[in-house]
């Protein structure tokens, strides 16, 4: 009766085998092509060591202006942009301007990386019903797993830095801009397209200038969770030598100082409810936007 009790599975030695000549093959690939797949992605270090130079290198009043202003075109509430004024304030008053700016660096690359990758991807979904099918459980899998599991292969591949880390941070959170871009798509009014087509737009035309500017406040709700989870993986990339304030929050793990993890976790919740406060305003102010079209 042990059958009944324990699941039958593989052998040890054929599983132990297999295991093996998994981790062989990927040491084998790693250390025959490592140095290349590094090689593709320096354009993507100047980028990340540019943000991050301008964010942390700039003086601080103009950097808060240029926060602020932002905020204002985004938002046009002066009440969110009081709201971004205090945060700041507040952050800087508690010495965590430059791990704030670093993290705000990696946020911005990581958000454009995704952008540029997830709507193209997203287009084509929404274009094509196979395509959709065959993204769908990729993207099931990436929303799914650990987030630790991410920094594995990244790590292997690629070893310890930023850009190992914003890979990481990429791959996890850019599930969110692919669904909703082609989400946002997909329910553009089939009037308005049959409207375009009655004009003689082409397919091109008809996407430019109808469906993505139709689309904009769902795919602006991608972009603001892409925003979320990325900054829910600062902490977790700071393991892989990714700067910002999730290395003090690491520090303060593992040396049990619980006003240093603190601060720093409350700073990540302020950066956060800002970033999420300025990109639902404007999400919200093209909505409006549209349903004047609409209307």
């Amino acid at each position: 009766m042990d059958w009944f009790y324990k699941f039958p599975n593989m052998n040890d030695g054929a599983l132990r085998d297999l295991k093996k000549l998994i981790d062989d093959g990927f040491r084998a690939f790693t250390r025959a092509y490592g140095d290349a797949i590094e090689g593709l992605f320096t354009p993507l270090q100047h980028f990340l060591l540019a943000a991050d130079r301008f964010m942390t290198q700039t003086p601080w009043p103009i950097i808060l202006l240029l926060i602020l202003a932002v905020a204002w075109f985004a938002s046009r509430s002066l009440k969110i942009v009081a709201s971004c004024l205090v945060t700041l304030m507040l952050i800087g008053y508690f010495d965590m301007w430059t791990d704030t700016m670093r993290t705000v660096a990696m946020i911005f690359v990581c958000t454009v990386i995704s952008i540029a990758i997830g709507l193209p991807i997203g287009i084509l979904m929404a274009r094509s019903d196979r395509v959709q099918r065959a993204i769908n459980p990729i993207l099931d899998v990436m929303q799914t797993m650990p987030s630790f599991v991410y920094l594995i292969p990244v790590v292997m591949l690629l070893g310890i830095g930023r850009v190992p880390g914003l890979i990481a941070v990429v791959i996890y959170a850019i599930p969110p801009m692919i669904r909703l871009t082609d989400l946002g798509i997909r329910l553009v009014d089939k009037d308005v397209l049959e409207a375009a087509d009655a004009f003689g737009a082409d397919r091109r035309q008809k996407l430019f200038k109808v469906q993505l500017p139709l689309a904009l406040p769902t795919i602006m709700a991608g972009i603001n969770q892409t925003i979320m989870m990325a900054l829910a993986m600062v902490v977790i990339a700071s393991m892989i030598g990714v700067q910002g304030l999730g290395q003090p929050v690491l520090k303060a793990i593992a040396n049990q100082y619980f006003t240093l993890g603190v601060f720093n976790g409350l700073a990540i919740v302020g950066i956060a409810i800002m970033f999420d406060r300025v990109s639902q305003a404007y999400g919200k102010r093209l909505q409006k936007h549209r349903e004047i079209i609409h209307g």
